[in-house]
């Protein structure tokens, strides 16, 4: 597992590290996690690719936010209110394919 503090390093650390998936929230420090997901798939095929699955406490009704994630095609958008931790860890198992 690896873990960053901002969305910044969040997407420094994603493109040296590679990971299998990405678990990320919209509101970071430095860099939002929307921008960090929109540079990650303009990066390179890797960063297109990568399942990113977006764990936040904001709900999707909001439309620019809307376009925003139907644009960079994140595995989910869960609200963390919605999904239990048992939920998301089977979320995060069907994505890597265990």
């Amino acid at each position: 597992m690896i873990i960053a503090e901002n969305g910044l390093n969040g997407l420094n650390t994603a493109l040296a590290k590679r990971p299998d998936l990405i678990l990320l929230d919209i509101i970071l420090p430095v860099m939002d996690g929307m921008t960090m997901m929109s540079k990650l798939r303009e990066e390179n095929e890797w960063g297109r690719t990568v399942p990113i699955i977006l764990l936040t406490n904001l709900s999707a009704d909001d439309d620019e936010r809307t376009r925003e994630v139907a644009k960079n095609k994140p595995a989910y958008y869960l609200v963390k209110s919605n999904w239990s931790l048992e939920d998301i860890v089977e979320k995060v198992k069907e994505r890597l394919g265990v």
